[in-house]
């Protein structure tokens, strides 16, 4: 059995990706409470420390009867984030995390690492942060490889990119996974949700369509669960409603009428993301914090669900979410997509059987 220790947790959706190639979560470490219950929740069998990285000693995360394959995590990215200009520099105390991400490295001494985080971390400082965190790793000896994903590559149906960081101590060279041939769109990941009105709760719902009958990635999302869960839409008011039925597929605000905008000081200001309407035929817009955003369900005048964003963000049906909807929301925007993850750990295992093999000869 490989064991992995996850920091900066969130829910675990870099977790979920390595426990769907056989990688075995012991630990977790995650301040936020309800990102904490949701991980514990999804995770069996891991111990999850809720708290600040700092309190967090190595000893607590190692058990005696197993060696460390990899420890992984996002150290804060919000400093570090193209959307946050005030704080996108080093005086930012929280830009300086990852520093607990390499003291646990340093002193487990895991055969892998992965550390992801967004990939404006690759420009800020013209690139210095970038070259400085691969130099505090590669002086522990470990072999490095940084590079920017998109999800969109890797069978999520999301157009998301996420800068990932692999090392290993071994001296082994990492080449981080292909793209895939395949794209998957908005409708073969949604299509067989539970219509839904304007602040609908349902914890259960039946699906809208048979599982034969559903695409293959509703089938991956839906295998382990007989019903849509968390069908959680936030309420809007009677005039975000009356916006919405003016923003065709691929709109945005721009398409609002100015007579409903008058609430705006200056509608030209506007943010491009919000008030965006999902296209059904092609992968999703990212998925932050969807409500924050307002992102528009491609066909029905209403923001997304729960359910729906998860799906987006490939987590599968059976995957629950816990603490306020408004939590909850933010853990998912947040997340790794697991399918994406689930790329790049498959890769490190089988360069680690590769590795065994040529060790063997």
């Amino acid at each position: 059995m490989l064991y992995g220790i996850d920091i900066f947790s969130g829910a675990g959706g870099l977790s979920l990706g390595a426990e769907m190639v056989g990688i075995k979560i012991s630990h977790a470490v995650e301040i936020n409470p309800s990102a904490a219950k949701t991980f514990l929740r999804n995770h069996k069998g891991a111990e999850v420390h809720q708290g600040d990285i700092k309190d967090i000693k190595s000893s607590d995360l190692i058990s005696k009867n197993h060696p460390v394959f990899v420890i992984m995590g996002g150290p804060p990215c919000q400093g570090f984030s193209l959307s946050n200009t005030r704080t996108r520099n080093m005086e930012n105390k929280n830009n300086f995390l990852f520093l607990e991400f390499v003291r646990l490295v340093k002193e487990i001494r895991p055969t892998w690492f992965v550390l992801e985080n967004v990939w404006g971390l690759t420009n800020i400082n013209e690139g210095q942060t970038k070259t400085m965190i691969e130099n505090c790793f590669q002086e522990l000896g470990y072999k490095v490889k940084s590079e920017v994903l998109w999800a969109s590559d890797y069978g999520v149906p999301q157009k998301r990119n996420r800068f990932f960081m692999v090392g290993n101590k071994n001296g082994i060279e990492f080449e981080f996974p292909k793209p895939f041939d395949y794209e998957v769109t908005v409708e073969e990941a949604i299509a067989d949700l539970p219509i839904l009105a304007n602040g609908q709760m349902l914890a259960e719902a039946p699906y809208m369509i048979s599982f034969e009958q559903s695409s293959d990635y509703a089938q991956q999302m839906r295998k382990k669960s007989d019903v849509a869960t968390q069908n959680y839409v936030s309420r809007n008011n009677e005039l975000v409603i009356e916006r919405y039925r003016h923003i065709p597929q691929g709109g945005n605000w721009r398409n609002i009428p100015d007579y409903l905008m008058k609430n705006y000081a200056d509608k030209g200001r506007c943010h491009s993301g919000i008030y965006k309407r999902l296209v059904a035929n092609k992968p999703s817009v990212v998925i932050s914090n969807y409500r924050k955003s307002m992102l528009i369900h491609p066909y029905q005048d209403r923001g997304l669900s729960v359910r729906e964003a998860a799906r987006l963000q490939s987590f599968p049906d059976n995957f629950i979410f816990e603490g306020p909807i408004s939590h909850i929301q933010q853990q998912i925007g947040n997340a790794v997509p697991p399918l994406l993850a689930k790329a790049v750990f498959s890769q490190i295992i089988k360069i680690s059987k590769n590795y065994k093999k040529y060790e063997q000869r």
